[in-house]
């Protein structure tokens, strides 16, 4: 599949999960958060195998791969999640969504050191518009940045921990279907998560037996289409274009999910909001190399003539 494809379904995937984020608010506001968060990602896995299962693309890894998912389980299930739970009961949702905007940056960086990856200036200009769209759509959508707090850091080492699981995803990819890492990672993740829910949350299981039929309905669409399929298809991603090029979408997720909670939350989309979408899709374009190829695709054709 060529790169512009995969670049137009990591658009689609922003999207879903944009609108997932509406979606798992709804969902940790009724529930405890760590063990509905840890039975949403065992219902993605299941969702991940199942796929799987009808395409014959099941295997037991070998013990190399099995390291990988070890790691790739603690880092972008358990830590990810573990840290981004407990940082967002701690800072604001301002200070929570500049940090997580750096996640794109943050990658390149991890890239440039374990990959020896040496992004173009054009996308590393892409990377940078992309923060500061990032950073005009939360500040003046959704008010001021407070102080530096302990959440601050918790958020911080949610998106390092999910950095680190894409360059193994990345390398991973090499030997192991990307699709057959998600399914074993989030099963994996998913038990650790249930374990620590009942240390944390010891009556936990308690308010899943008072939830609505309604919630359930959004329980089971965030866990198959936003966790279960969407990882599947970002881990393929990944492994088709590379963790930086695949980050810089993240980008787009910031703004989908301000559309999500208008249309879903009732709340207020700002003339901020489309300034940032402007510097946000321009990253995307300039840090995907989506551009330069556009740009290399006109001087061929024109040597052509």
């Amino acid at each position: 599949m060529n790169a512009m494809k995969i670049y137009l379904i990591l658009v689609c995937l922003m999207v879903v999960w944009g609108f997932n984020v509406s979606m798992v608010k709804t969902i940790v506001e009724n529930w405890a958060p760590i063990t509905i968060t840890s039975l949403r990602i065992f219902t993605a896995s299941l969702t991940v195998f199942i796929m799987l299962g009808i395409t014959r693309n099941v295997r037991l890894p070998d013990k190399k791969e099995w390291v990988y998912i070890a790691s790739g389980s603690l880092l972008s299930v358990v830590l990810h999640h573990y840290f981004l739970a407990d940082g967002l009961s701690k800072t604001s949702a301002a200070n929570a969504g500049l940090i997580l905007g750096m996640g794109p940056l943050l990658t390149v960086m991890l890239s440039m050191i374990f990959l020896k990856k040496r992004p173009t200036a054009l996308a590393l200009a892409g990377f940078f518009l992309g923060g500061i769209g990032v950073s005009i759509t939360v500040l003046f959508g959704t008010g001021t940045v407070r102080s530096i707090t302990i959440g601050d850091f918790d958020i911080f080492m949610a998106i390092l921990s999910q950095a680190i699981s894409f360059l193994i995803i990345n390398k991973v990819s090499k030997t192991m279907n990307p699709v057959l890492f998600t399914g074993y990672m989030l099963f994996f993740g998913s038990i650790a998560l249930f374990l620590i829910s009942i240390v944390l949350e010891p009556n936990g299981l308690v308010t899943i037996t008072k939830a609505a039929p309604s919630l359930w309905m959004v329980f089971l669409l965030s866990a198959v289409f936003g966790t279960g399929m969407g990882h599947a298809v970002y881990n393929y991603c990944i492994s088709q274009v590379g963790p930086a090029e695949a980050s810089i979408f993240l980008n787009l997720n910031t703004f989908f999910s301000i559309v999500g909670a208008a249309l879903f939350l009732n709340e207020a989309i700002v003339p901020a909001h489309y300034a940032g979408l402007v510097l946000i899709v321009s990253g995307v374009l300039l840090g995907s190399g989506t551009l330069e190829a556009w740009i290399t695709q006109r001087k061929n054709k024109q040597l052509q003539l």
